[in-house]
């Protein structure tokens, strides 16, 4: 298996970057909380960044709608109601 590494501080690879992506995260930061890459030296940021690009997000699609804060901030089980509600 060829592994590409993203973050060499934590060993933190591409697959491992698009899999936390698959499960919802669209930012370095929540990257970054769910697997440290980009916490230490902050080299890998771009990568991630690169790796994440502008693909589907939830948040994303709904900031480039225009849509409040108020509909960004809340969990995206919860997004849709308050986007309704807006």
């Amino acid at each position: 298996m060829n592994r590409v590494y993203v973050c060499s501080c934590f060993g933190v690879t591409e697959q491992q970057v698009k899999e936390h992506a698959d499960a919802g995260a669209c930012t370095p930061r929540q990257i970054a909380s769910a697997s440290k890459a980009g916490t230490d030296c902050g080299s890998c940021v771009r990568s991630i960044q690169a790796l994440l690009g502008r693909g589907a997000c939830p948040r994303r699609e709904l900031l480039d709608q225009g849509k409040p804060a108020a509909v960004l901030a809340a969990a995206p089980e919860r997004a849709k109601d308050l986007e309704e509600a807006a």
